[in-house]
C-alpha cells in the first residue's frame, strides 16, 4: 500500500508529489492521459509566489521562455480610475510571470522522473472508495490500489468529483490568443475591465497574451472574426494604450465559471487545485491558488506521523483489510497521514486563501461586469483609492501574490 495515491500528474499533482518526496514521504502518480499526450497550448501566469515554490523544488531553473509582470496597469473602460501597481511597491523582483503551460508540464515532468517518482500515465480512474483506515482506488484496467491518502488533483475532469457545494455560471467566455502590438509592453500586463467582461494582456516574449472575458454568445461571434475584423474590434474594445494592434494568432475559446467542491470530502481523500475550486481567471488566481493547496498538504503530511510505514507492509495490508478494528484497537492514530483529522487541519489552513480568492474574483466580476452608475463611479474611487494609497497597494499586491495570508 502506498502512503500517498495522486490522481493526475499534472502542474498541482507532480508539485504536490515532488514536494512529499522532500518530505521524505513516496508518492505515486496516476494520470488519465498518455505521457505522449499533445502539449497543452494554454498560457499561464505563475505569481512570484508560485516561483518561490517551484524554486524550492528545483523545477525553477529548468524553466525557459519565461516573461516577467514587473508592473500592472488596472483601469475601467469609459470611466474614470486607473491603478498601477509595480513590483518594487512590495519588494519582489517581478508581480508574476507568464509562460506555455506546456513548458511546466515539461520540466515537471522531468523532475518526477529523476527524482524516481513512479508515475503510471494511461491510467483512468473510475471510483475512490473511502474508509477510516485507507481509501482504495478502483481503474479502469480493474486494479484497486489501496493508500493512506488519495490526492485527488485532476483538475475536475475526473468521474469522481462531487457536486459543488456553490457554483456560478457567468454566462461568459474567454477569447484567448497571442497578439502584437505597436507598442512594446516593457513587462507590463494590462487588466482593462469592461461591462461586457475583463479583458487582460499579459507580457509573452515579444508579444502579449490575450485573455478576452464576453458573454457566451458574443465570445464565440469575437473568436470567428477574420484577423483585421478582430483586431479592430480588440483596438475598440481595449482602448489603444498600446497603440495599434497588428497581428493575432488563432483564437480559442473557454466556458467560465465559479465552482467550489471544497477539499474535504471524506477520510483519506483529499482535493486539491481545479479538483477543488474553479475560479473566473480575472487577477490570475486559481492557478496559484492549486499549488499552494499541493505546497501546504505536503508540508502538514510532512509534519504528521505515519507510523504504519515504519512497521512495514503487514501492517499496511491490515490496515485496509480491517480498518475499523484496528481503529478500535488504537492501531490507526488519529493524526495520521490521511486521517479524519489531519484533513480537517489541512481544509481549517486553507480556508481562508481559497475562499478569499473566490470571493474576491467573484466580487471583481460581478462588480464590473456592468455598467449600472452608481457601481461605476465607486469602482473609479476604489481604483483611484488603491493608486494613492501606498498601503492599500502593497495589500493587495502581496494579497495577488501570496494568497490571503499575504
Amino acid at each position: 500500500m502506498s502512503d500517498v495515491l495522486i490522481v493526475g500528474a499534472g502542474p498541482v499533482g507532480a508539485v504536490c508529489a515532488l514536494a512529499l518526496r522532500q518530505q521524505g514521504i513516496a508518492a505515486r502518480v496516476l494520470e488519465a492521459q498518455p505521457a505522449d499526450a499533445r502539449a497543452d497550448s494554454r498560457t499561464l501566469a505563475l505569481s512570484h509566489g508560485a516561483r518561490l515554490i517551484l524554486e524550492r523544488l528545483g523545477v525553477w531553473d529548468r524553466l525557459g521562455d519565461v516573461t516577467p509582470i514587473t508592473r500592472i496597469h488596472i483601469s475601467q473602460r469609459g470611466a474614470l480610475g486607473v491603478a498601477r501597481l509595480a513590483a518594487e511597491d512590495v519588494a519582489v523582483p517581478a508581480l508574476g510571470y507568464v509562460l506555455p503551460y506546456a513548458v511546466l508540464t515539461t520540466a515537471l515532468k522531468q523532475a518526477l522522473a529523476e527524482s524516481r517518482i513512479d508515475v503510471e500515465y494511461g491510467v483512468a480512474v473510475e471510483r475512490i472508495e473511502s474508509g477510516a483506515g485507507c481509501a482504495t482506488v478502483h481503474t479502469a484496467d480493474d486494479r484497486a490500489l489501496a493508500a493512506q491518502l488519495v490526492v485527488v488533483a485532476d483538475g475536475g475532469r475526473g468521474d469522481t468529483a462531487p457536486a459543488p457545494r456553490f457554483e456560478r455560471d457567468y454566462d461568459q467566455m474567454a477569447v484567448v490568443c497571442e497578439v502584437r502590438t505597436e507598442l512594446p509592453h516593457g513587462n507590463q500586463a494590462f487588466e482593462r475591465f469592461t461591462p461586457e467582461g475583463p479583458a487582460a494582456l499579459l507580457p509573452k516574449g515579444d508579444r502579449y497574451a490575450l485573455v478576452w472575458t464576453a458573454s457566451s454568445e458574443d465570445a464565440r461571434r469575437i473568436a470567428e472574426l477574420p484577423d483585421d475584423a478582430f483586431l479592430a474590434a480588440l483596438y475598440r474594445h481595449f482602448g489603444g494604450r498600446q497603440g495599434l494592434f497588428l497581428e493575432a494568432s488563432p483564437r480559442k475559446t473557454f466556458p467560465l465559471r465559479l465552482a467550489y467542491v471544497g477539499s474535504e470530502a471524506a477520510d483519506r481523500v483529499v482535493r486539491i487545485g481545479n479538483a477543488a475550486q474553479t475560479l473566473h481567471p480575472v487577477a490570475g488566481q486559481g492557478f496559484n491558488i492549486g499549488l499552494r493547496d499541493a505546497w501546504e498538504l505536503a508540508a502538514l503530511c510532512g509534519d504528521t506521523p505515519h507510523p504504519l510505514k515504519q512497521r512495514g507492509d503487514t501492517m499496511h495490508e491490515q490496515c485496509c483489510d480491517t480498518p475499523h478494528e484496528l481503529n478500535q484497537r488504537g492501531d490507526t492514530p488519529a493524526n495520521e497521514i490521511g486521517s479524519a483529522a489531519m484533513l480537517a487541519a489541512y481544509a481549517r489552513g486553507r480556508r481562508a486563501d481559497v475562499l478569499g480568492g473566490v470571493g474576491f474574483t467573484d466580487f471583481l466580476v460581478r462588480v464590473f461586469s456592468n455598467d449600472i452608475p452608481p457601481l461605476r463611479h465607486a469602482r473609479g474611487l476604489g481604483l483611484m483609492a488603491l493608486e494613492v494609497l501606498p498601503p492599500l497597494k502593497r495589500f493587495v499586491a502581496r494579497r495577488m501574490i501570496f494568497g490571503a495570508r499575504g
